[in-house]
């Protein structure tokens, strides 16, 4: 499940791992470029047909990545299509799961007085 160079999202997901069986897909938090909590690019996107390019710039530590696992064709979407298994993707950038057990990752603790904030932003382009 690397992704640190370009590589296509369905290239490897039906690879023999238990992890992608598990979930039927990639529903994991990745690890963020650890020890920045500046606003960076976090995940890029690149669809080489249309050129079209989404960036996800955050300040959180992780992203889930989903890859709609669980679509089976009952939504329907423009043109009539229908969403199948794998034919989407989610980029959702958070703090790790079971972050309040760990005491190495970065805390979610948020204390009376204290305020909660992270900045996310999509940004959308043609290459």
């Amino acid at each position: 499940m690397d992704f640190t160079s370009p590589t296509p999202i369905g290239g490897r997901i039906n690879e023999d791992y238990e992890q992608l069986h598990l979930a039927g897909g990639y529903d994991h938090c990745f690890v963020v470029r650890p020890g920045s909590e500046r606003f960076r690019i976090a995940a890029t996107v690149h669809e080489p047909v249309s050129g079209r390019l989404m960036e996800v710039l955050t300040t959180q530590p992780g992203m889930q990545f989903y890859s709609g696992n669980f679509l089976d064709g009952s939504i329907i979407g423009k043109g009539g299509t229908p969403y199948v298994k794998h034919s989407a993707c989610c980029f959702e950038p958070q703090h790790f799961p079971d972050s309040p057990n760990q005491k190495s990752f970065p805390s979610t603790v948020l204390k009376p007085g204290e305020q909660y904030q992270h900045m996310t932003a999509f940004r959308f382009s043609v290459a």
